[in-house]
């Protein structure tokens, strides 16, 4: 049995939420799909070991934070997303994992952009950015609507399908965030 999701922000089809303990198991079959290792661009999976002890190390750590994706209409989880927080800038690089049986439902671009929205006016970040593999074109349509900006390239960085790729980094400020704040919403500014 599978506690009830904490949620801390709510968008139109999507909430973000507190990650559960309990849950652990499905963010990690998720994190070990192959589609989800090739966005990566990883070439192993992880160990549940590994998985396990990173979530006790993350749990309190204030430079990782992670948000459950949690769909409105049933309350089921349904992805992750992670800012990985460089205190002294103010940044933050974006992560993001959803559930191979959720993709293409548009929960990436709505998920992203909670998230942004949690990043700027919760956390007042003043940057967040994400590299991307350039085959990843669903990912980069996805970012976009969010609200990310293409910023560079690393030529070669990443592996597609066995290929070595390029990886695009992408970034976005406050202001390059589309539509009303999901956040000043809940606050009635």
């Amino acid at each position: 049995m599978t506690t009830e999701p904490h949620i801390l922000l709510k968008g139109d089809m999507l909430a973000l939420g507190m990650p559960r303990q309990d849950m652990l198991p499905k963010y990690h079959a998720w994190e070990n799909d192959p589609r989800t290792v090739l966005g990566y661009g990883n070439q192993w999976a992880q160990s549940w070991e590994v998985r396990a002890a990173g979530y006790e190390r993350q749990r309190g750590n204030q430079r990782f934070q992670q948000f459950e994706v949690v769909r409105l209409a049933d309350n089921e989880a349904v992805g992750m997303t992670i800012l990985e927080v460089n205190p002294h800038s103010r940044t933050a690089e974006f992560v993001i994992v959803l559930a191979p049986e959720e993709r293409g439902k548009g929960y990436a671009a709505e998920s992203a952009r909670l998230t942004l929205d949690w990043a700027f006016d919760i956390a007042a970040l003043r940057m967040v950015w994400l590299k991307v593999l350039e085959p990843n074109r669903a990912g980069i349509t996805a970012y976009r609507k969010a609200g990310f900006r293409e910023s560079g390239r690393l030529r070669k960085a990443g592996y597609w399908l066995g290929e070595p790729v390029d990886e695009l980094l992408m970034d976005a400020l406050p202001e390059d965030v589309p539509g009303p704040s999901a956040v000043r919403s809940a606050l009635g500014d």
